[in-house]
């Protein structure tokens, strides 16, 4: 038998896959309907995993694969009920009566930024916010706080960089209140070295700035062999270095920093990635979904078993949507349990995707949609 006509019999299997797939999925149908009129919950895990031993026997040493390709068809046999049942009408009324216009031009707008004056926070808040007049918390916590409480209407602060990384405070700050993600800004990073008046490079002896930045040029820091201290943020580093005595000290700090405090810039653009951005989340306790948003925002948790998290990274697959970011976090109060945090691009005006959205919320557990945002 040549390839043409091995191919030739893989169209013909494939014709009848295709057709016992329909068939499948209109007994899919049938099951939710029946479910619908029983009041049955969709998700039965215990049928599922007798599905899946049963077909994993049948094929024999193919029995992983197919496994693999069953679990996949019974999250979209799953996927179709919700759609039918009208799963998730709680978010989907979230959703709805979100507010449609963020107010960034409005006057005096009160927004807390992590950090104090002169961060890379300060120039994302005013690159978002032109006329408001922010206010500064110099943790993380704190900013959060400022906004749980009501002292803020928005916060800005970092939660991954291109080089560094995540901000993994940030991340279980988010997963721990589950504020909305208003926007998103990219920042280019471009780290100045800076001291007092009259301070030489080569005088330099130890250098502090924010652990994130540190990392960002641990580069030039090794090839002078520099020991360095953490401060809270760069521009805390740039203030601490201006009110000390010291001339050998110095901070890595932004160029607004630098001129804020009074320093001179010993050098500039020596992270180790030239390219380097730090990407600031806006967030709020008010769900704002603009009509171009084109960023979502998830998190949830997964049952401890094999393939849960390929079963609904499937589902986006099977969508069309394209995963932009995942992240998990340990469970607080629980052992080997994760949260997991999901970019994804989309718009939740799209059917495809608010109907998975809707089947997700009533399917998982700690689910929280935290945001459909612009990334500026």
């Amino acid at each position: 038998m040549n390839l043409d006509e091995i191919r030739q019999e893989i169209d013909t299997i494939d014709k009848q896959i295709a057709a016992l797939f329909t068939q499948r999925m209109d007994c899919s149908v049938k099951v939710a309907e029946y479910k619908m009129e029983n009041g049955l919950p969709i998700f039965n895990p215990q049928r599922e995993m007798q599905v899946l031993d049963k077909i994993e026997a049948q094929a024999g040493k193919y029995g992983t694969s197919a496994r693999l390709l069953y679990a996949t068809i019974l999250e979209l046999s799953r996927a179709l009920q919700h759609d039918m049942l009208g799963s998730g009408e709680k978010l989907y009324h979230r959703i709805a009566n979100a507010g449609k216009d963020v107010p960034y031009e409005e006057q005096n707008l009160r927004v807390v930024c992590f950090g104090i004056e002169g961060t890379y926070a300060h120039r994302a808040c005013l690159k978002t916010f032109p006329h408001a007049l922010p206010f500064f918390r110099p943790t993380f916590y704190e900013v959060f706080s400022a906004v749980n409480n009501g002292e803020a209407d928005f916060g800005v602060v970092p939660i991954e960089n291109s080089s560094a990384g995540s901000v993994t405070d940030v991340y279980d700050l988010m997963l721990k209140y589950r504020f909305s993600i208003v926007s998103a800004v990219h920042l280019p990073i471009d780290h100045c070295l800076a001291a007092r008046e009259g301070c030489r490079l080569e005088d330099i002896r130890m250098v502090y700035s924010h652990q994130q930045a540190l990392s960002q040029c641990s580069n030039f820091l090794r090839s002078r062999s520099l020991p360095y201290d953490t401060c809270q943020s760069t521009a805390a580093a740039a203030e601490m270095v201006s009110q000390s005595d010291r001339t050998d000290i110095a901070a890595i700090c932004s160029e607004e920093a630098a001129k804020t405090y009074g320093l001179t810039i010993l050098k500039q653009g020596f992270q180790n990635n030239p390219h380097n951005m730090t990407r600031f989340i806006i967030i709020s306790k008010q769900l704002y979904i603009e009509p171009d948003a084109d960023k979502i925002s998830l998190c949830f948790s997964l049952p401890h078993q094999t393939g849960s998290l390929y079963n609904i990274l499937c589902r986006f697959a099977s969508n069309g949507l394209n995963l932009t970011k995942i992240e998990s976090r340990p469970m607080q109060g629980t052992e080997f349990e994760y949260l997991f945090y999901l970019d994804f691009s989309g718009n939740v005006n799209s059917p495809r995707t608010i109907s998975m959205l809707r089947a997700l919320s009533d399917e998982m557990t700690e689910f929280s949609f935290l945001g459909n945002y612009k990334e500026k």
